[in-house]
């Protein structure tokens, strides 16, 4: 009895101790009736110990009254705990047999055996109810965090209520160790924090560190119970002692580890699950070196997380975000940066726009506008995707449309983790990209320079020994000199086969200077205008006014022009419009870029009024060797974005089938001009036709 007079009176204090933490914290209306519930709790404990060293009848009715209004303080605390409708007949039953049961408490039958059975079946049943009706408002709850935490109360609830029976017992003559009186405790302390933290995330891990801490209390307790009963009572304390530390120790870690995660597995379940698919998911990015496998492993791992309903990843190109894998959801194919920006700009980490957007200021219109590009993603987190030095590559949205709040703060903490290891995968596989394409080039240079050697020479021959036949040739040999003409004719395409595989294999950077653009495009379209061959290609210029100068070398600008006119001109079957454009482009500050502005670009644009290409033309476009001509070498595009990219610039394609097709080179705007005269006519030529 000496020790469960002492543990009930040290539980009193702390749980007096908790109740004035609550007010101290804050006064609304949930703060007193949690006050009032942890006072019950303390001074029925502290009663229960005075009752038992003083042996007063007095003390043992203030217990007894203290019991009854114990469950009424709980259900009206569980009902504020958690919004919503209020149960006036739960709480009118309640009450009605509260009143009695105080009549009991005063009366002088207060210690009649048959009195306290009714008390003690009165407390255990108003306690069930109680619980059972905050487990229902919380499954009312469209928050899954509120549902969560609500789950997590009742679970630990029930566990303290059972234990907590045992010191009822106490009426009934019955003493068992005050476990009840921990757990109580526990309990109280839990409640607290949720009162304080009003999602589950906040009680994650302490809730867990606790329940792990209090298992392995009673483990270690029951190994030491377990020495004294079977070897020895206190005659052999010492030697018990020792034996149990050292049994304990060497259980210790693999018993924490697995008392933890069957503890988290059966109370935290969804969460469990959450931080299991992740920590799966960053080791198989850890082992993703292709983009084309990145975006599939991860919408494959999200969608077995079974968190995450629908989801998608966009990866960041110079104007904006191409979709690289989605699920549950149609992701929008592309988003523009510009469209983006003010999302952007308040993107840090993470954002939750479902929280953001709830009720939305006239400030936030920016961000709304912002958030609708995003299709059905509108409500999700996003969440940023950065590589190295910090720079954005990357966003990626996640949502869960079957409750709101659907990611807590520590959950939030996990997928930034996920995002931060996309960024790595993201630097890996360009990495990768690269170190493919030089050891592509590589062995490809290797290639040219036997192919220079064993072809391009006895291709020379070849053609040599082909002319002196056809000047030897009889005039009226038509079938030999016929033949003659095409050995001639393969000769040099076969050599300028292995011209550009020699280009492209071993590229020529020239010698980049600043150049007036809109002065080569003239110049290159007098030379073809000599060379026209297509009568019926009406060939316009529309070039801008003001252009500012790139920095390219003009031989390979007139090479890559000529390229993509003469592909336009096929591509329209030897009659349509070829449009030749240039104009300015406002370049785009990367994000957190402190510049006041933003580097310009210039394009350069050919269009045809062609039959366009379908999305897998598109896709191999660039691709070397790929072409879809006859007679096509699959290199001329190839050494185009070569050429471009050397420079700093890019190569754009849009193109629908039936819709024509348009090549866009955006080249970075020069830092210094060429001192040199300007072009004489550099004003907007449009509608004007070269034949």
């Amino acid at each position: 009895m000496e020790v469960r007079d002492r543990t009930t009176r040290f539980c009193g204090v702390i749980a007096f101790a908790i109740a004035l933490s609550v007010l101290l914290r804050g006064r609304r209306a949930v703060h007193w009736l949690f006050a009032a519930f942890a006072t019950c709790v303390a001074a029925w404990y502290a009663s229960q110990s005075l009752a038992g060293l003083l042996q007063s009848p007095m003390w043992a009715r203030v217990t007894t009254v203290l019991t009854v209004l114990l469950p009424q303080f709980a259900m009206r605390l569980f009902e504020a705990t958690i919004e919503g409708p209020r149960n006036l007949r739960f709480n009118r039953i309640a009450t009605a047999i509260g009143v009695p049961m105080l009549i009991l408490a005063f009366s002088p039958y207060h210690e009649a055996p048959i009195t306290l059975g009714v008390l003690y079946s009165y407390v255990v049943g108003l306690w069930v109810g109680a619980l059972y009706m905050l487990h229902r408002r919380g499954q009312a709850s469209p928050s899954r965090a509120v549902r969560d935490r609500v789950r997590f109360l009742v679970v630990v609830g029930a566990l303290a209520t059972t234990f907590t029976l045992a010191d009822f017992l106490s009426f009934l003559g019955v003493y068992l160790p005050p476990i009840g009186a921990v757990l109580a405790i526990v309990f109280v302390f839990v409640l607290a924090e949720s009162l304080q933290r009003t999602r589950l995330a906040d009680l994650y891990e302490l809730s867990g560190r606790l329940l792990v801490s209090t298992t392995l209390a009673f483990a270690l307790a029951g190994i030491f119970y377990g020495f004294i009963t079977y070897i020895g009572r206190f005659g052999a304390m010492y030697l018990n002692a020792v034996l149990a530390a050292i049994v304990f120790l060497v259980l210790f870690e693999p018993m924490r580890n697995e008392i933890e995660r069957r503890i988290h597995q059966f109370f935290f379940r969804e969460r469990y699950d959450l931080e299991t698919s992740i920590s799966e998911l960053r080791r198989r990015l850890a082992h993703t070196i292709e983009m084309d496998e990145l975006g599939p492993v991860l919408m494959a791992g999200l969608e077995k997380s079974r968190r995450i309903t629908s989801g998608a990843l966009y990866v960041r190109d110079p104007d904006g975000f191409d979709l690289a894998g989605a699920m549950g959801c149609e992701a929008p194919p592309r988003l523009e940066a510009l469209a983006l920006r003010p999302l952007l700009d308040r993107l840090a980490s993470s954002m939750s726009l479902e929280e953001r957007l709830r009720s939305p200021s006239e400030a936030d219109a920016p961000l709304v506008t912002a958030a609708s590009t995003l299709g059905p993603l509108h409500n999700c987190n996003i969440l940023a995707v950065r590589g190295d030095d910090e720079e954005l590559v990357g966003i990626l949205c996640v949502a869960d449309d079957r409750v709101r709040d659907a990611f807590t703060p520590e959950e939030v903490v996990l997928l930034e983790a996920l995002a931060a290891q996309i960024g790595v995968a993201i630097t890996n596989t360009r990495v990768y990209a690269k170190l493919k394409e030089r050891d592509r080039l590589a062995a490809l240079g290797a290639m040219a320079a036997g192919l220079a050697h064993e072809v391009k020479n006895p291709l020379g021959a070849i053609k040599g020994a082909a002319q002196l036949l056809e000047e030897s040739a009889a005039p009226n040999d038509t079938s030999s000199r016929e033949f003659l003409g095409i050995i001639i004719e393969e000769t040099n395409r076969l050599n300028r086969v292995v011209g550009s595989f020699l280009d492209y294999a071993r590229p020529h950077k020239g010698n980049p200077v600043p150049l007036d653009v809109n002065a080569a495009i003239r110049r290159t379209i007098q030379v073809m205008a000599g060379a026209q061959a297509h009568p019926e290609v009406e060939l316009k210029l529309d070039l801008a006014e003001k252009l500012p100068f790139a920095t390219i070398d003009a031989e390979q600008l007139r090479q890559v022009v000529i390229n993509l006119i003469q592909n336009a001109i096929q591509a329209v079957g030897g009659r349509g419009t070829v449009t030749l454009s240039t104009n300015i482009r406002p370049g785009s500050r990367s994000f957190g870029d402190t510049r006041t502005k933003a580097e310009e670009f210039i394009e350069v644009s050919v269009h045809d009024t062609g039959h366009g290409m379908s999305p897998k033309v598109l896709q191999n476009l660039f691709v070397p060797f790929f072409t879809t001509k006859d007679q096509g070498t699959g290199l001329g595009l190839a050494i185009t974005q070569r050429i471009v990219q050397n420079v700093g610039g890019r190569v754009e394609v849009q193109s629908q089938p039936g819709s024509g097709t348009t090549f866009t080179l955006v080249l970075p705007v020069a830092q210094e001009k060429l001192l040199s005269k300007a072009p004489e006519s550099n004003e907007r030529l449009s509608r004007t036709a070269v034949s």
